[in-house]
């Protein structure tokens, strides 16, 4: 009667073993593995584990690395299923213009986010950050609809993208200071000043479409470097596409 959840990043496969694909499901294993090391998974983690009953994964990663992960699931004679961005699932609607070009892992996360807050009776606003290789900042409404969001670069895309473009700009990484006096301080603050300031506006733009105060949900690899230099009150949640994916397991196999 297990279920198996599956995350493929851009460098990390994560992976979840739940008792069932239910909202409340028990967590029964979980691991996480580096893409060069895919091919290890069916011969190590993966044998220890019960034959699931379901299995459903995201994928970011591209088509080449998710056949690399359907192979190790030949182990199981199960068929997995993967989510794909579409224009309404689990509650919640897909505001983006072309709804399957959206990157299924914000998808799958905004479901997350969304669920988290209706298991707490909260029917608010949201603005969903998920800071890992990009920086993802999304504005959902009180009813569950995805109104936009942005894309920016994370800190080590904006670190290497000012050390190829100005000479001599090779430093080692600083640390956060209010008004930093040396390169290396002046580069990483930069970096996440620029996070925390685009935060910031999201929720200002949803605060003033919605009238309400919205909840800022965190996620992602690199979450917990934000959080001392966020402006706005947060939640920091490690595993929200999880999470996302309980809820869309739920929809789809109804809790079997």
């Amino acid at each position: 009667m297990s279920f198996l959840a599956i995350d493929v990043g851009n460098t990390r496969l994560k992976w979840a073993l739940y008792d069932k694909p239910d909202l409340d499901a028990r967590l029964l294993a979980h691991g996480v593995q580096f893409l060069e090391n895919i091919e290890s998974l069916a011969e190590g983690d993966w044998s220890r584990l019960a034959e699931p009953r379901q299995v459903l994964g995201c994928v970011v990663a591209g088509e080449a690395v998710r056949r690399r992960v359907v192979e190790q699931l030949e182990l199981w004679d199960v068929a997995p299923q993967w989510v794909v961005s579409s224009a309404a699932e689990a509650g919640l609607v897909n505001g983006y213009d072309h709804p399957a070009r959206l990157g299924s892992d914000r998808w799958v996360a905004m479901i997350g986010a969304r669920q988290r807050l209706l298991a707490r009776g909260q029917r608010r606003p949201c603005v969903l950050v998920m800071v890992g290789t990009a920086v993802t900042v999304e504005a959902i409404d009180a009813e569950g609809r995805f109104l936009g969001g942005i894309i920016l670069p994370g800190h080590g895309i904006m670190l290497r993208a000012l050390e190829s473009g100005t000479a001599g700009l090779h430093v080692p990484t600083g640390e956060v200071r209010d008004f930093p006096t040396n390169t290396s301080d002046a580069l990483t603050s930069g970096g996440t000043f620029a996070i925390a300031g685009a935060v910031q506006r999201m929720v200002d733009n949803l605060r003033r479409h919605c009238g309400q105060e919205p909840a800022c949900i965190m996620t992602g690899g690199a979450g917990w470097k934000m959080a001392p230099s966020m402006t706005v009150e947060f939640e920091l949640v490690e595993s929200l596409i999880f999470d996302g994916l309980l809820a869309i397991a739920h929809h789809r196999f109804g809790g079997a």
